[in-house]
């Protein structure tokens, strides 16, 4: 009987309902390979970036020949900085590349175009693999159009969170306050910052919400979504300070400006992807959507019939049992005879 008693893990499941949430989307998170997925989105999301930068300089060219007072300028800096024949190399490329703008661009914005809905596809299979609700099959042509739109909705929600952040950080918070004839006041840079923070935990909040709830491909809780987000995006945010201070501590050395940023792209990169599965996870397993999940039909039973088929004996075995059932029956009669002597 002592076999029957719940163990110690057991027992703190039962007295701490947060314990065993937290190991419930451990469970799921791992039956559902997360970490398969977050290597997924990490490859697709490193894909992309190159693309993106061949449509950043397309951007930049299309600037520069608008306004050739910024080209001239450019090239006297690179003229003025790095003396010889190498300023003079950098001066051409620049002009190649101005030149070729329309063509970079138009490459970029293909590359991106497929890079960005592998991504996006990636991202929705893995969400709706840790939600584990049944998809219904769909046509390429509708899936793909589904992820295009679900792409561009997530940018914009991006655009508009970045926007935010941006708008409570740097020039524009210095500038309200000026106007405002704050800048004198005790402590205003602190509750500046807090602000910032806030605002910034806001709009990160709303965009993991719309993730989690609204990029899988069948539709999900809000409520559990909602709870999820906001514990992914205070997670980010330090992720994103932590990943700040990592820049400018490698950006002082050369081998740190070469390799630095690529390798803190990748790790935040993955790093970011399992927080965003995990979540998915944890809000999965809230207990209102396992009383609502979908529980497969068991599999259909098989009825075999047995049947046994016995093997008769071949003409030479049944003439030797015929031999040996003579032989038996002469020794018996000839036993009988002499008890009868």
């Amino acid at each position: 009987m002592a076999d029957d008693a719940p163990s110690f893990l057991d027992r703190q499941r039962a007295a701490r309902p947060w314990l065993d949430h937290l190991i419930r989307a451990g469970g799921r998170y791992q039956q559902q390979k997360g970490d398969y997925y977050a290597a997924g989105i990490t490859y697709f999301t490193v894909l992309a970036l190159v693309p993106l930068l061949m449509v950043a300089f397309a951007v930049g060219g299309f600037l520069l020949a608008g306004h050739p007072e910024w080209l001239t300028e450019i090239q006297y800096q690179v003229s003025q900085n790095i003396p010889g024949g190498l300023g003079e190399t950098i001066n051409d490329l620049i002009d190649s590349a101005i030149n070729a703008r329309t063509s970079v661009g138009v490459l970029g914005l293909l590359g991106a175009a497929y890079a960005g809905l592998g991504w996006i596809a990636n991202v929705r299979d893995a969400l709706t693999a840790m939600w584990e609700t049944t998809r219904e099959p769909r046509g390429m042509i509708m899936t793909k159009l589904r992820d295009f739109v679900a792409l561009l909705g997530l940018g914009l929600a991006l655009v508009v969170s970045f926007g935010l952040s941006a708008l409570s950080n740097g020039p524009v918070a210095t500038r309200v306050i000026e106007w405002l004839g704050a800048e004198n006041v005790t402590g205003i840079g602190v509750l500046v910052r807090i602000v910032s923070f806030a605002v910034g935990l806001l709009a990160t909040w709303a965009v993991f919400t719309w993730v989690i709830a609204r990029l899988p491909r069948e539709p999900v809780t809000l409520r559990s979504a909602a709870r999820a987000a906001l514990a992914a995006a205070i997670v980010f945010e330090i992720f994103r300070q932590v990943g700040a201070i990592y820049l400018a501590v490698v950006s002082r050395g050369p081998a740190g400006v070469a390799f630095g940023p690529i390798i803190g792209l990748l790790v935040f990169s993955y790093l970011t992807a399992r927080l965003l599965l995990f979540v998915t996870a944890w809000a999965a397993t809230a207990h209102e959507n396992l009383a609502n999940a979908h529980v497969p039909p068991p599999d259909s039973a098989v009825i075999r019939p047995r049947v046994e088929v016995r093997r008769t004996p071949s003409v030479r075995e049944a003439l030797a049992l015929a031999g040996a059932g003579a032989l038996a029956a002469i020794g018996l009669a000839g036993l009988w005879k002499r008890r009868g002597d």
